[in-house]
């Protein structure tokens, strides 16, 4: 039938598919330029001749078949010839074997005599082996782009089953130090009497958790140490994992007067792990600009000509920046940066291997792992691009958490532990601190210093 139709549609002429087609009186059709070119050859004033049933013709006049254009033009918005070519099989439908033809547009097998041309005509069709391998290929990166998801889930998974671990362990040590430490029960219990401060509900034994009541730890209503651990432990692996211990800081400690406090909270600190970072910044790797204090835990820029120090390999000669002087390539440290009154600073770690000369882009694939405070008030994480962070006050001391053997880096706002960005890598070199004030203006903003806050004993 596909056969018939087409042949019905071929000038005898050109053997090709009508353009123009045109009669003169024989109801045979040819086109215009055919039928034209074929009376051309002939004598210039002789009779013309149909080539189909040779009647001569007198003056034929060429009459146009706007049918005839209008079927041609439905057969040409549909590729029959692809219909024509492919080969068959059999895909039943109710009254024609169906051909191999497969809409990419409408996702569904296409039978020529079945549907209706015009249906598909502004469609992608295509044979069915064709469509096969596209559909397959774009299926197949479909699976990948799952199993890469499922792979992201199952480890997030594991590292939160890793963290309730790890909360687990923290809120059992913490147990433990009470236990080896009665009178800080003792100091707990003594302030809850006093008439001083909101207390709800009657004091409880120190291993009784259930009743919660009012003691203002770090805006959280806690009756006695046990409770505090335990909302501490909850904040922790509520939201967002937080890979972080239990600092000194999240010990309500500062709240009771005379010696006794200062011995709970010497035993605490030695419990803790790990213990903030004593650092000091390394003075071959500043900036000729950077000037550091004696102890060099402070880092300001100078707004006078740069210091005539001795150049380096090691001294960053563009970036106004500094290192830590001492490195990690194991354990877990912890160190907090004060950054209080700046509109502009930089804070986070570097390889040991990084360039220091020139302008150099500060991103994880450089081996700097940092975030930057600009614009006055925005923060960022110095990712590729940036990462802007959602930070609902202005930072006045940062934390830095390092896990080398995870992988992990995290920042916060070391006032309230609140979480700010998290770096997981694979960490293959040795890691410094990087520390880097920003410049200072004529107006006289930016001016204050970075000071790492130093913990004592």
């Amino acid at each position: 039938m596909a056969c018939c139709l087409k042949d019905e549609l071929l000038c005898s002429i050109c053997l090709s598919i009508y353009q123009d087609p045109v009669s003169f009186g024989c109801e045979h059709y040819f086109c215009r330029k055919c039928i034209t070119e074929h009376w051309s050859r002939q004598e210039h004033h002789g009779p013309r001749d149909c080539p189909e049933c040779r009647r001569t013709f007198t003056d034929p006049l060429l009459s146009p078949s706007l049918k005839l254009s209008n079927i041609v033009e439905r057969y040409a918005a549909f590729p029959l010839d692809a219909i024509l070519n492919a080969q068959r099989n059999s895909y039943p439908c109710k009254d024609h074997e169906k051909v191999k033809l497969f809409c990419l547009s409408d996702k569904s097998l296409v039978c020529f005599f079945c549907d209706e041309p015009a249906l598909h005509e502004q469609h992608q069709v295509t044979t069915v082996d064709e469509a096969y391998e596209e559909i397959q290929t774009n299926y197949f990166g479909s699976l990948v782009t799952l199993q890469d998801s499922e792979k992201g889930h199952t480890e997030a998974l594991q590292l939160l089953q890793r963290q309730l671990t790890e909360t687990k362990v923290h809120f059992c040590q913490c147990m433990l130090f009470q236990e080896k430490n009665p009178q800080f029960n003792l100091v707990l219990h003594k302030t809850q009497s006093s008439p001083g401060l909101p207390l709800r509900g009657r004091p409880r034994p120190y291993n009784d958790w259930r009743g919660i009541g009012c003691l203002g730890f770090g805006g959280l209503p806690v009756l006695n140490l046990n409770n505090a651990i335990v909302v501490l432990c909850l904040r922790r692996i509520k939201g967002k994992i937080h890979e972080t211990n239990l600092t000194y800081e999240d010990f309500p400690t500062s709240k009771y007067m005379g010696p006794l406090q200062y011995t709970i909270w010497k035993s605490l600190f030695l419990d803790i792990s790990p213990v903030p970072a004593a650092l000091t910044m390394d003075p071959i790797t500043a900036h000729q600009r950077l000037i550091l204090s004696d102890d060099c835990t402070i880092v300001a820029y100078g707004n006078l000509h740069p210091q005539p120090l001795q150049d380096s390999p090691r001294r960053f000669d563009v970036e106004v920046s500094v290192l830590g002087a001492e490195g990690f390539s194991a354990g877990v440290h912890y160190w907090e940066v004060m950054v209080s009154e700046k509109t502009q600073w930089m804070i986070g770690v570097a390889n040991e291997t990084v360039n220091r000369k020139g302008s150099i882009q500060i991103q994880p694939s450089r081996g700097f792992y940092c975030i930057v405070m600009h614009d006055g008030n925005q923060y960022s994480a110095c990712t590729e691009p940036w990462t802007r962070l959602n930070v609902k006050s202005k930072l006045e001391k940062v934390g830095v958490y390092l896990d080398y053997p995870k992988g992990l880096l995290v920042f916060y706002n070391a006032d309230d532990m609140s979480w700010l960005y998290t770096y997981r890598e694979k960490f293959l070199a040795k890691l410094y601190p990087y520390f880097s004030p920003g410049q200072s203006h004529a107006n006289g903003k930016n001016v204050q210093p970075l000071r790492i806050n130093t913990v004592r004993l």
